[in-house]
């Protein structure tokens, strides 16, 4: 999930105002499997600092190594690793026996780079969509708003330039703490989301303590009316409580949050949405945006099981697959 991006475009916009040269390198396409998808970023610093991967391993110990010895100085480079009949780069063999293109950009320190990391950080914050146009011969790099539509890199048939598309981070808004809420945080800040957790009750944030989980003591619904939620934004109310659950539900779908789902069983769920068609004022087709029960119906019981479920069906629609499809 792009949130360890917007992590790494931070880090090189700090890097950069140090007067660093940073090296910003982006994942350009896959063959194989790959666990990093293209698109995926890493940014370094001549004596090896890094934030970001692009494989898991092999690939940026090559990548490392290489620059501290001096290589990279022309402004594009773009390797492929894992092709036996490439250059020096490709011929590390990939444990997972794929092959991945890599671009590598070399960012001097000046208001150019500055202007350009600041306006990809705010992307990756939610405020816009951006294509950015690389010119692989000299680097040079247009930013255009973007609609967000379409595969996040796109590379010219005469190999001359690159369209790679940066959008919002992947964001988590859970409404109101209990152990399952407890567990789905954990999960998704593994797996890469932004998450924040709105709860009013002060008596529940007794011995919850995520890293990484930002927390706001407030209704969810608050947080969400006041432009919480982007495109790529999951919203889940995971506390029983009508009260906290109803009024997130509600604000929710007057988003454009791609996931929207209320945990409870299948009678509570219609229950439910009766309530909110008749005191909430929603209709059948905001009754449709909501996933209730919340989840993949995998038979959960427990807490655990239950976030497992929540967070699997939050990925397969964040990754656009049909039910039917798994």
């Amino acid at each position: 999930m792009q949130h360890l991006d917007l992590q790494v475009i931070e880090q090189a916009l700090a890097w950069s105002r140090e007067g660093q040269t940073v090296w910003l390198c982006t994942v350009l396409a896959t063959f194989g499997s790959s666990p990093r998808e293209p698109g995926s970023l890493l940014a370094a610093c001549r004596d090896g600092s890094h934030a970001g991967s692009l494989s898991g391993g092999c690939v940026e110990e090559d990548f490392l190594e290489r620059l501290q010895q001096g290589e990279f100085e022309r402004v594009i480079t773009v390797l492929r690793y894992g092709d036996p009949d490439g250059p020096k780069g490709g011929r590390i063999a990939l444990p997972c026996g794929g092959i991945l293109k890599v671009l590598i950009e070399r960012l001097p320190a000046d208001a150019a780079t500055w202007a350009q990391l600041e306006r990809l950080r705010a992307t990756l914050q939610g405020q816009q969509h951006l294509l950015r146009h690389i010119d692989l011969s000299d680097g040079q790099t247009q930013l255009c708003e973007d609609d967000g539509l379409g595969p996040r890199v796109v590379e010219a048939a005469d190999g001359c330039t690159v369209q790679i598309r940066v959008g919002p981070a992947a964001r988590l808004i859970i409404a109101g703490i209990s152990p399952v809420a407890v567990i789905c945080a954990q999960l998704a800040s593994t797996l890469g989301f932004e998450v924040i957790v709105c709860d009013p009750r002060e008596e529940a944030y007794s011995g919850f303590d995520l890293p990484g989980v930002e927390l706001r003591k407030e209704l969810p619904s608050q947080f969400i009316a006041a432009d919480g939620c982007h495109r790529a934004t999951a919203v889940v109310a995971l506390t029983h409580d009508p009260r906290i659950d109803d009024l997130a539900m509600i604000e929710a779908v007057r988003t454009p949050a791609f996931y929207i789902g209320v945990m409870g069983s299948r009678r509570t769920s219609a229950n439910r949405a009766e309530r909110l068609r008749r005191v909430g004022g929603l209709s059948e087709a905001d009754i449709a945006r909501l996933h209730m029960p919340v989840g993949l119906a995998l038979g959960s019981k427990t807490p655990a099981e239950i976030a497992l479920a929540a967070m699997a069906d939050i990925v397969r629609v964040y990754r656009g697959r049909p039910r039917d499809a798994l």
